[in-house]
């Protein structure tokens, strides 16, 4: 599997039990060295296919005297083939794909339904212990869930190049102002201009944040000294569901201006845009939803350690903040502005639900609380660029790449920054609202 020769997969997922594992029925009997696994697990991506001569599952089962939930999941090896003594390939497991799922994107990757022991029962191998598959897995889940926010900046970067090359190429209208004259490329007018920045500015700033992420997560896992390498695992704990929650959102955001830069064209399937809105809206589910995320950042990463790793995040960002004093320029200046005031935000949000007694209440708000940590991270990760940048072109270093880095980085500050202040806002009123109607109301 290391060298690729063979894939693999994650079977977790059953009709019965979608985000809450606790409900997995696959069963797994001992039997000699091995079990006998039987079940179906669905939504399992890359679950059958001829690209490789075997695919390995990694399955959660429950063994016949396992405890009731998420205590009672084991974790299995069971290979498509069965492998030899010998290493080669033997019989075919009694594991099949039974159906591929029709999707709304990501037409390129078959997601199957997979049946376990159909006939005899597939033969699978346990990992680790018994009742301890669920942490098992989700060491592979953490790391996924991290590449999935990268798989929302990377769908949110493909589609604002393709934005960027529409709006270049685009001759309609003249500019604003001119009744007369030459026709213009689309990106001459303002409200383009607009979607455009808005696009980059958000993939700029969720790039540094997962690059500032996976250095902590390398340290973490790398570094010499225990105690180093636990407080970087805090940050990484910290912002893992925040690259995973905010940027995924943010992935399908970019993605819809993407249509709309390309206006009725985006809405057809000729030029490719509207494939990147329907192929980025799984990222947002899949390994845990956005509320999952958003539930793990304010109901157990912010109050495990009653908000220690998010004020030493604070204190960094505000240190962040102290260093743009040190450059002059007026573009710093503001940027430096809106910062300090994402940190008042950033602030007054996590006091509020530290504060809390109501789970309801906490979990009502938080993905409005993630999505301002994300922000407002963003925020500080543009900073810090806009800093470099005034520093370099100081001395002349490439100054058409380091304007460009020092402007969007205020447009950031400007533009979407503010929108930590309004989710503020619903974070103080709490879930009052949201929770207040009786099921019969809705």
């Amino acid at each position: 599997m290391i060298s690729g020769e063979w894939t693999g997969t994650m079977n977790l997922t059953e009709s019965q039990a979608g985000s809450d594992l606790s409900a997995v029925r696959t069963r797994a009997v001992p039997e000699d060295d091995h079990y006998r696994i039987f079940g179906q697990k669905i939504f399992i991506t890359w679950g059958e296919h001829n690209m490789t001569p075997n695919t390995i599952h990694l399955v959660l089962a429950r063994t016949p005297d396992a405890p009731e939930g998420v205590k009672g999941i084991s974790l299995f090896i069971v290979p498509k083939f069965l492998v030899n003594p010998d290493g080669s390939l033997g019989a075919h497991n009694d594991v099949h794909a039974v159906s591929l799922e029709h999707k709304l994107g990501i037409h390129a990757s078959p997601t199957c339904v997979m049946a376990f022991g159909d006939q005899d029962g597939a033969i699978g191998y346990l990992v680790g212990e018994e009742n301890k598959g669920l942490a098992y897995m989700f060491i592979m889940m953490n790391e996924a869930r991290f590449k999935v926010g990268l798989q929302g900046l990377a769908i949110g970067e493909r589609a604002y190049q393709a934005a960027r090359e529409y709006a270049k190429d685009r001759i309609q209208g003249r500019p604003v102002g001119r009744k007369s004259g030459d026709r213009v490329a689309i990106i001459h007018h303002p409200d383009v201009r607009r979607m455009l920045m808005t696009m980059k500015a958000q993939n700029e700033a969720m790039r540094a944040l997962a690059y500032v992420t996976a250095r902590h997560m390398d340290l973490a896992r790398h570094h010499p000294d225990p105690a180093i390498r636990q407080t970087h695992q805090a940050r990484v704990d910290l912002l893992i569901p925040v690259v995973k929650g905010w940027e995924t959102e943010l992935g399908i955001d970019i993605a819809s201006l993407g249509v709309q830069v390309h206006g009725g064209m985006g809405f057809v399937e000729e030029t490719g845009a509207s494939q990147y809105l329907r192929d980025s809206r799984i990222a947002t589910i899949y390994e845990g939803t956005t509320g999952i995320q958003a539930a793990d950042l304010a109901g157990r990463k912010l109050s495990i350690d009653q908000g220690a790793a998010m004020r030493a995040l604070i204190a960094e960002i505000e240190a962040a903040a102290e260093d743009l004093t040190q450059v002059a320029g007026d573009d710093l200046a503001v940027i430096h502005e809106g910062l300090c005031e994402g940190i008042r935000v950033l602030i007054e949000a996590t006091d509020c639900l530290l504060a809390s007694r109501d789970p309801n209440a906490v979990m009502a708000v938080s993905v409005d609380y993630m999505m301002l940590v994300g922000y407002v991270c963003g925020g500080w990760q543009m900073a810090r660029a806009a800093q470099v940048a005034q520093t370099k072109l100081m001395t002349g270093q490439d100054p058409v790449f380091h304007e460009a880095k020092l402007i969007t980085a205020r447009f950031y500050v400007e533009h979407v920054l503010p929108r930590a202040g309004a989710l503020l806002h619903s974070v103080m009123r709490g879930g009052v609202s949201i929770m207040a109607l009786t099921e019969e109301q809705f």
